[in-house]
């Protein structure tokens, strides 16, 4: 896809995945527990946010708000003493907005056994000007296979994301047309 394809300016270079790839790491303490006495979740998307708004912001050189947060998935729980690791990278960008992956990696402070997996999530950011109105993005230029199949797939989430806003205004309008209140 050419930057003419995207809607873009041809001047504004492409910038590699690598350039704004970043890790957050971040040891898990007796306040960051729920009820249960594991790493409240909302921790773990306060990190994941943080993680993406970095990348999403030097990506794009500037400001980034976060617009959406997809498939937040927590697939181990994390517990009081982990040391979660955050890695994130820009996956897609269009003209101001840019899809991040964001891994979340924890291991035990005081062995040293390989980190884990314990979730993953996708986020959308809006590159904004000093007034909060949309500004343009370079685009992405994915490295190496992982990256061309990261791009790939969030094409497919963002299609599936425009489609689902389409599907749910359309209905709305609908029923509006119907007269039926909500």
């Amino acid at each position: 896809m050419t930057n003419q394809d995207r809607g873009t300016d041809p001047e504004i270079p492409g910038k590699p995945t690598s350039a704004s790839r970043t890790t957050l790491s971040h040891i898990m303490t007796g306040n960051d527990t729920n009820l249960l006495g594991t790493v409240h979740g909302g921790v773990i998307m306060k990190l994941v946010d943080d993680v993406a708004g970095a990348v999403a912001g030097r990506h794009s050189g500037g400001p980034a708000v976060t617009a959406s947060m997809d498939e937040m998935a927590f697939l181990e729980p994390v517990r009081v003493g982990d040391l979660v690791h955050v890695k994130a990278q820009v996956n897609w960008t269009g003209r101001s907005s840019m899809e991040v992956g964001v891994r979340v990696l924890a291991e035990r402070w005081n062995e040293s056994t390989p980190a884990v997996q314990v979730g993953s999530a996708y986020l959308v950011f809006a590159a904004v000007d000093a007034d909060g109105k949309p500004r343009q993005v370079p685009p992405v230029v994915p490295e190496t296979e992982r990256d061309r199949r990261r791009y790939q797939e969030a094409q497919i989430r963002r299609t599936h994301r425009l489609a689902r806003r389409r599907a749910i205004m359309e209905l709305r309008q609908n029923r509006a047309a119907e007269g039926i209140e909500d």
